[in-house]
């Protein structure tokens, strides 16, 4: 559908000029790889062989039936029509994450450790979770801790993978410590491990020490942040600084 034959007429734009005349809704054919034969209108039985030097638009950039059908004449879809190269589609945060996944897989299962700000939106939160839930499918153990938000949405993917061996969450204090809705989640997961350790100290230091135990523990690191998110940031630097395979998507 949209492709014509070689041998099917098509309908040039009215004013188009050919050898410095005019040729005004010729009916042109195609003849073979690199010439097209049109007859003019006016009757007058003058046929011009056109080369495709001579009509680059055409070669490159003549308008499909449907096409034309939906847009108006060819030559309204000729002139809307970029005579270079269409420009690529901005790729979706969803395309990204599938391309990172493909090429994760071809080098075989990791330990990855999953980070992110509280404060993520429901859409945000989705695509982390299919993310998760993807990686510990592919046998990738998946290291996060207890918060809300990122962490939250990188256990529910990955309990929905049903291969509970593949999730361990670090909490950065004692269970108790922790949001009642984190403390629910957790009941879900085999693997959790609580540093009662660090309850004196504030959660922003409790939560560094965590981060960088998590990231001793995998040799690839995902994060979702902001550009402001001072702590997550640092995780990522510390991260990279061990030579650790570091992605960083921003949401702002």
């Amino acid at each position: 559908p949209g492709q014509r034959s070689a041998s099917s007429p098509i309908v040039l734009p009215r004013h188009r000029y050919v050898n410095g005349s005019s040729i005004r809704s010729s009916q042109c054919e195609n003849k073979g790889a690199s010439s097209i034969i049109c007859r003019s209108a006016q009757g007058n039985g003058e046929e011009e062989e056109l080369t495709r030097r001579m009509m680059p638009i055409m070669a490159k950039n003549l308008p499909s039936q449907a096409e034309t059908l939906f847009a108006g004449s060819a030559e309204e879809v000729i002139t809307l029509m970029p005579e270079t190269d269409v420009e690529e589609k901005p790729t979706s945060d969803l395309d990204y994450l599938t391309e990172l996944l493909a090429i994760q897989q071809n080098d075989g299962p990791k330990d990855i450790g999953f980070f992110g700000t509280r404060n993520m939106g429901v859409t945000h939160q989705k695509l982390v979770e299919i993310l998760s839930y993807a990686y510990a499918s592919a046998g990738n153990h998946i290291y996060t801790s207890g918060s809300i938000g990122t962490n939250a949405a990188v256990i529910k993917g990955a309990l929905r993978a049903n291969m509970p061996d593949k999730l361990t969450v670090i909490l950065p204090q004692s269970l108790s410590k922790q949001p009642s809705e984190s403390q629910e989640l957790l009941q879900q997961v085999k693997n959790w491990k609580e540093m009662p350790e660090n309850d004196h100290l504030s959660l922003l230091e409790a939560s560094r020490i965590c981060n960088r135990r998590i990231v001793s523990n995998v040799q690839q690191v995902i994060c979702f942040a902001f550009h402001d998110s001072r702590l997550l940031l640092e995780t990522c630097h510390h991260a990279k600084d061990l030579r650790k395979i570091v992605t960083m998507f921003y949401l702002d």
